[in-house]
């Protein structure tokens, strides 16, 4: 017997079972995400034991973010918005057959443009170079080096597109735990690849690039089981005449800049930085993946959750309860974003030093590492708003709003880019993207509420003092605890690891006990 015959067929409509509660299931997903943002963390430490912030990292890190920018931009950004509302209509309206169909034609009309951009991604990679990391071209070895590797890992991009197609499906069912478990196994690839391939290749930073391309092929079929249980494992079939497929080709293009526009700051910065004195590309990397931690963990997790939910209640009209959720997603935010951002600027060179201090990285690149981790952790906030309240369009199928916006965030990023580069240099790239992504978020919010589409719920004022004792609890606990820079450079790894133990148990606990103290409750944030 089929999959599909398998399904019950009393409604005709593709029926799963009730849906977890959005705080269990922003909770699954932060566990999963924090185990491989952990894991990434451990993959971070092992690059910079291996190749430091020198010229193969610096080559390697470009030739990893050109597929890893466009996988977010495209496959995570403006498909999943695009994808997933029109998925969760179907899903609503139609039958199991109509949503196979669905499936079927986007993953054959997809997979064609993907191969077809990988292919020629592939065959031009010196261009591809020199556009995104113009710097480079002064540098023949760094140039040739970047060039190389990037024909290795551009078909990450085809492979992780369609292990995010795979994902949304299962989001769009309210099966979080394995699109976000998935990660892992990029992390598990490029650790094992560094520790393991290494020492066998000419060149030894290729082996990272290698792991990157076995990683992509181990997160696409890891999940194809988990759809073949759903009977949606695809057979692609192009057709773009398709009508869901042409509606999300519709949504897809705005949606580019809508969801993205802190992705592409993010790599101006490297075509920036590029220009500066060697180490800056990866002392940028380094301060980035500290400050993606709490964003992916908890900011990605809140927005993959509340997108199917607010397209159900979108479709079933239900203004007030979608009006409630996205008050509810950023107040989650708020709980955890504002005490993680001021933990990143008041540990940035603990954290720094703790985590990438080793082998070839030096007392300089901690310091230098430590000024762009500030100046992120100064937009980590902004992050995570726009991460919730870009759903609250796409989930209306609005994808021309925040295109305006992101146009906007772009245009000033690059005046404050150029403002702050001479004075800053590295520093002043990463402050320049939280200021723009300030300016983003604040569009997006001022349009939802403008729209309606968010109304502000009763204990505001109450929540905001609540926030306010909590977060001055953990700066206090943190003054108090931690001890000079000096001291944390002259530790040993494992005097490192115990001190920063020690701080973050003692930080967390001197948060929540003030949050319980102030009336905070957990039954508070329980939504549906």
């Amino acid at each position: 017997m089929s999959s599909e015959q398998r399904k019950p067929p009393s409604t005709g409509k593709s029926e799963p079972p009730r849906a977890p509660g959005l705080l269990r299931s922003s909770g699954v997903v932060g566990m999963m995400t924090m185990l491989s943002r952990v894991l990434g963390l451990v993959r971070d430490m092992v690059i910079a034991r291996y190749f430091g912030a020198g010229a193969g990292a610096d080559a390697f890190f470009v030739a990893f973010k050109i597929p890893n920018f466009l996988r977010r931009l495209f496959a995570e950004g403006a498909f999943s918005q695009a994808f997933v509302p029109v998925l969760s209509s179907y899903r609503e309206t139609q039958d199991i057959s109509q949503v196979k169909r669905l499936v079927d034609a986007v993953a054959g009309s997809l997979g064609l443009v993907l191969l077809a951009v990988t292919l020629v991604a592939m065959l031009g990679s010196p261009v591809l170079t020199a556009v995104f990391a113009p710097g480079f071209l002064g540098d023949d070895v760094k140039f040739a080096l970047t060039s190389e590797m990037l024909r290795i890992t551009f078909p990450y991009l085809l492979l992780i597109s369609l292990t995010a197609f795979a994902g949304g499906i299962l989001n769009s069912y309210d099966r979080f735990a394995v699109p976000a478990f998935t990660p892992v196994l990029l992390n598990l690839a490029m650790i094992s690849a560094a520790i393991f391939l290494t020492p066998v290749m000419d060149e030894p930073v290729m082996a990272l690039a290698w792991g990157v391309f076995i990683a992509g092929a181990l997160q696409l079929f890891f999940q194809l089981p988990f759809l073949m249980r759903l009977g949606l494992l695809p057979r692609p079939r192009i057709d773009y005449r398709h009508e869901g497929v042409s509606r999300i080709l519709k949504l897809m293009a705005p949606a580019l800049f809508g969801v993205s526009v802190s992705q592409i700051n993010l790599l101006l910065d490297t075509v920036l930085a590029s220009f500066l004195q060697t180490g800056s590309v990866s002392w940028l990397y380094y301060s980035d993946r500290l400050s993606e931690l709490p964003l992916g963990v908890f900011g990605i997790a809140i927005a993959t959750v509340i997108l199917p939910s607010l397209s159900r209640k979108h479709a079933a009209a239900s203004a007030d309860q979608f009006a409630a959720t996205l008050d509810w997603a950023v107040r989650a935010v708020l709980l955890i974003g504002v005490p993680a951002a001021l933990a990143l600027a008041l540990l940035a060179e603990p954290l720094i030093a703790t985590l990438f201090h080793y082998g070839e990285v030096t007392d300089r690149d901690v310091a230098m590492s430590a000024q762009s981790l500030r100046a992120y952790s100064a937009g980590l906030l902004a992050f995570m708003l726009i991460k919730v309240l870009a759903p609250g369009f796409f989930a209306r199928e609005d994808t021309r709003t925040p295109v305006k916006i992101g146009v906007i965030a772009m245009v000033a990023n690059m005046v404050f880019n150029l403002a702050l580069i001479v004075p800053l240099a590295h520093a002043g790239l990463a402050l320049a993207t939280s200021l723009s992504a300030w300016l983003n978020g604040y569009l997006l919010w001022r349009g939802l509420r403008k729209e309606g589409a968010w109304k502000s719920q009763s204990g505001w004022p109450k929540f905001l003092m609540q926030l306010a004792v909590a977060n001055s609890a953990l700066a206090a606990m943190i003054l108090w605890l931690n001890v000079p820079v000096g001291q944390w450079l002259a530790f040993t790894g494992l005097q490192r690891a115990s001190e920063m133990t020690i701080l973050v148990v003692a930080g967390v606990l001197a948060y929540f006990v003030a949050l319980a103290l102030a009336g905070v409750r957990v039954r508070q944030f329980r939504q549906k």
